[in-house]
C-alpha cells in the first residue's frame, strides 16, 4: 500500500487542557472551587485544585521541539505547540501528519480522573467529572466531527456512579472510558474485587470499551533514583503486562464476555510470549489453582476481548497473527515525547513491509472503528480521509522546530547521563513558593 493511500486513526494521544475547560459545563455554584490554571512568578504554568499543584510536565508536551530540548521542566502554554491545547490547531497538526482521527487522554485530571476522586466533597467531585466529560465530548471531540474518538473519565470512587456516567455519556455518543491499570495505586480496591462489577456491567451493556493507559495507577515506573531516565522510558510500557495478567486471571473477561479492554501505549511485541506463558500456566496449574476457561485457553479470551496498540513495533507486526490481527490498533502519542509527529505515516510504513493491504487497513483504522464504536466516514467522505488527502489540506502549517523554549535544561558533565534524580530536580522549581 502506498503511504498516501493509508487511513490512520490513532487510539492514544493526549490533550493539554486549556484554561477554559470548566467555563461552560460546570454549575455556577461550584466554579469558585474548580481547578484553575495559574502562571507563577517563576514562569511555571500549572493547575491548582485545593491545595494541590499540577504542573504541565515537559515530556507531556514536547512535540515540535528538537530532541536536544526534551526535558521535564515545568511547561507554560507559550512553550508548547498550540496544537497541544487548541483543538483547531490540533486538527491542523493532524492534517500535516496525515492522521484522520485521534483519541485523547487527559493530562491534569490524571488518566482515570483520580484527581477529582481526591476531593473531600464528592458532590463537587462528581460535578467536575461530568463537566470535564461534557467539555471533552461537546467541545474537544464535538468541534470537528469525524476527527476525534470521545473518551470519558469515571467517578472512580463509586462504581454505581461510574455505571451511571457510562450510561449518560453513551447517550451523548461516547463509548470509551478511561480506567486505572492499578486501582490500588489510587486508593481503590483491586481489579479482582467484586466492588467494580456494576461498572463492568454498564460497560458491557452499553458497548463501552475500557481504555487502560500506562502509568494510570502508581505512575511511571522508576527503579531507583540513580537509574538513567532511559530505564523508565524503556520499562513503563512493559508495566502494562502486569495489568494484562491481572485482567486475564480475574473474573471480568469470563463473566462479562461482551466487554473489551484496550491496553493503551503498551506496545505489542511482548504479547506473544505473555500469551504463551498464560496458556502454559493454565495447562500446568489449573488442577490446583481452580481456574476454568471452559473449552478455551487464556490466549483465546485475550484475543477476543483485549485491544492492543503500538507506535513503532516491527517485531510485534511480524508476529501479528499470534497477537490477534483483528485486535491490533495504531497510535501516534501526540504531543508526548514518544510521538512520531509529523512523520507518522513514514515511520509506520517501516513496520509494514510484507503486510497485505487488507491487514494494513485493519491495523490503521478498521479495528479502531469497530472496537471504539467510531465511524468517521459518516461525517467525512472516505476519499478525503487518506494521508494524501489530509496532507493536501495542511498548507501553511509551521513545521519549524521549537528552539530555546526548554526552560530548564539539565546541566551535565561530559559522559554523564540524565538520571531519575536529575529529572526530579528539574521538576522541583515548579512547586517553589513565589
Amino acid at each position: 500500500m502506498q503511504i498516501d493511500d493509508m487511513i490512520l486513526i490513532s487510539v492514544d494521544d493526549h490533550v493539554v487542557e486549556p484554561p477554559t475547560v470548566f467555563d461552560n459545563h460546570l454549575p455556577s455554584k461550584y466554579k469558585d472551587r474548580a481547578p484553575r490554571s495559574v502562571r507563577k512568578k517563576n514562569g511555571a504554568e500549572m493547575w491548582i485544585f485545593g491545595d494541590r499543584q499540577l504542573p504541565n510536565i515537559g515530556l507531556n508536551a514536547v512535540v515540535g521541539r528538537t530532541p536536544e530540548e526534551y526535558g521535564m521542566e515545568p511547561t507554560a502554554y507559550d512553550q508548547m505547540r498550540p496544537g497541544c491545547y487548541d483543538v483547531d490547531e490540533r486538527v491542523r497538526d493532524m492534517n500535516v501528519n496525515g492522521v484522520l482521527a485521534q483519541m485523547c487522554f487527559p493530562s491534569f485530571p490524571q488518566f482515570s480522573g483520580s484527581l477529582f476522586a481526591g476531593a473531600e466533597d464528592k458532590e463537587l467531585a462528581l460535578a467536575l467529572v461530568r463537566a470535564y466529560n461534557d467539555w471533552h465530548i461537546d467541545e474537544w471531540a464535538g468541534s470537528h466531527p469525524g476527527r476525534f474518538i470521545p473518551l470519558s473519565l469515571p467517578p472512580v470512587w463509586d462504581p454505581l456512579l461510574m455505571a451511571e456516567e457510562v450510561r449518560r455519556v453513551s447517550r451523548k455518543g461516547c463509548h470509551t472510558v478511561s480506567f486505572s491499570q492499578d486501582p490500588t495505586g489510587i486508593g481503590q480496591p483491586s481489579l479482582h474485587d467484586r466492588h467494580w462489577d456494576p461498572f463492568w456491567k454498564a460497560c458491557s451493556d452499553e458497548g463501552t470499551l475500557v481504555a487502560v493507559h500506562i502509568g494510570s495507577g502508581t505512575g511511571m515506573f522508576f527503579t531507583s533514583q540513580d537509574a538513567p531516565i532511559d530505564v523508565m522510558i524503556t520499562n513503563t510500557p512493559l508495566s502494562l503486562a502486569n495489568f494484562a495478567g491481572d485482567l486475564l486471571w480475574s473474573h471480568i473477561l469470563r463473566e462479562f464476555p461482551d466487554i473489551k479492554f484496550a491496553l493503551s501505549e503498551g506496545g505489542i511485541g511482548w504479547i506473544p510470549y505473555f500469551l504463551e506463558r498464560a496458556d502454559y500456566v493454565y495447562r500446568h496449574h489449573k488442577a490446583w489453582t481452580h481456574q476454568d476457561f471452559g473449552d478455551k485457553l487464556p490466549s483465546d479470551v485475550f484475543r477476543e476481548q483485549v485491544v492492543t496498540c503500538f507506535i513503532d513495533d516491527a517485531f510485534g507486526l511480524k508476529n501479528r497473527h499470534e497477537i490477534g490481527i483483528d485486535m491490533i490498533t495504531w497510535e501516534c502519542d501526540y504531543p508526548h515525547s514518544d510521538t512520531t509527529w509529523p512523520q507518522a505515516p513514514e515511520i509506520l510504513n517501516r513496520c509494514l513491509d510484507g503486510v497485505p493491504d487488507d491487514e494494513i487497513d485493519k491495523i490503521t483504522h478498521l479495528n479502531a472503528m469497530k472496537h471504539f464504536n467510531f465511524d468517521p466516514f459518516k461525517d467525512i467522505p472516505r476519499e478525503n480521509c487518506t494521508v494524501g488527502a489530509l496532507r493536501a489540506q495542511a498548507e501553511g502549517v509551521d513545521l519549524s522546530p521549537l528552539v530555546g523554549v526548554g526552560g530548564n535544561p539539565a546541566q551535565l558533565e561530559p559522559g554523564q547521563v540524565i538520571t531519575t534524580a536529575d529529572i526530579m530536580r528539574q521538576v522541583a522549581p515548579a512547586f517553589a513558593n513565589d
